[in-house]
């Protein structure tokens, strides 16, 4: 029986990991090597892109918006081997350097709910591509892979039968194999004058943020299959999204 780690050691991201190995409600465990989450991708070495096709890569999402991609262009645009598309997800959320006016009193959480109920067509849209994807690996990613990417994988989680205490877990794993990444991106938001604790708040990835997306899933939608309904998913197409992660 092949033997998977969760975080996949790249040269050029810290944050690239699988969804796989999560017990589900039907007593599985969701699939290794389908889909991925990762932060952004545009310092990958050659042998850092190797890594991922060897690991099945066939499908890239990049989540950033038009400005991110322009400053830090993403490898697998126009890739051979590979099928990219870009969705942008509630980039108000990032990079953290756009929020300096922000008031340092707002918390994650209430941003992840925002981006719940106002962003759903983009929601929509990444899942579907998801859902449609070709065999092999897809992964998706903005530039941290906590914000935008931990909302898609809290969705993608709680269809594929992982109860929420495991979400959650999976969420705040940035926190603990992400340190580089965020120390980088904490420099250069403070290097552009963004507040000291302003920062803090936007690269914690606190359980309790989480923890406040699935809640307002539950009290304004009644459950993710109700949200997933909502935007549009009939059965078959959320049993397709489900057969990624099965």
């Amino acid at each position: 029986m092949l033997s998977y780690e969760r975080l996949i050691a790249l040269e050029g991201a810290h944050n690239v990991r699988d969804l796989g190995g999560y017990r589900t409600a039907r007593g599985g465990l969701t699939r290794w090597r389908s889909i991925l989450r990762g932060d952004a991708l545009h310092r990958l070495s050659e042998a850092d892109i190797d890594t991922l096709l060897d690991n099945g890569l066939t499908t890239v999402i990049d989540l950033r918006n038009a400005h991110e991609i322009a400053a830090e262009a993403n490898p697998f645009a126009g890739h051979a081997e590979v099928r990219y598309h870009n969705t942008p997800l509630f980039s108000a959320l990032a990079p953290v350097e756009m929020m300096a006016n922000a008031a340092v009193s707002f918390g994650m959480g209430d941003r992840y709910c925002q981006a719940i109920d106002d962003c759903q067509p983009a929601i929509a849209e990444v899942l579907k591509t998801i859902a449609d994807a070709p065999e092999g690996a897809v992964l998706f990613h903005c530039s941290a892979g906590k914000d935008r990417t931990g909302v898609i994988s809290a969705l993608l989680l709680a269809n594929a039968g992982v109860d929420e205490t495991t979400i959650i877990e999976d969420y705040a794993l940035t926190a603990t194999i992400s340190g580089p990444l965020i120390a980088r991106l904490r420099d250069r938001a403070l290097g552009r004058g963004t507040p000291a604790a302003l920062v803090d708040i936007v690269l914690a990835s606190e359980p309790r943020s989480m923890r406040q997306a699935l809640d307002h899933i539950g009290k304004n939608y009644g459950s993710v299959r109700d949200y997933l309904v909502h935007l549009g998913f009939d059965e078959p197409a959320m049993e397709r999204l489900r057969s990624r992660l099965s």
